[in-house]
């Protein structure tokens, strides 16, 4: 459950940002998504070997 508390000064857009931030740090959405419709495990095989090479082509970040 996401819940945000609000300060006596706060506006509502501000607390409403704040709140749509935790929401989608949280993986709700991306959760809910996920189990809406069903996916084979052949194409779900496909689709996590497809993330993995993009992965490993994405460039490595050094700090």
């Amino acid at each position: 459950m996401v819940g945000i508390n609000i300060g006596d000064n706060e506006s509502i857009d501000k607390a409403l940002r704040r709140f749509k931030k935790k929401y989608e740090r949280s993986g709700i959405l991306k959760e809910y998504k996920k189990r809406t419709f069903f996916v084979k495990p052949s194409v779900k095989k496909r689709m996590e070997r497809m993330k993995a090479i993009r992965r490993a082509h994405r460039p490595i970040q050094y700090m």
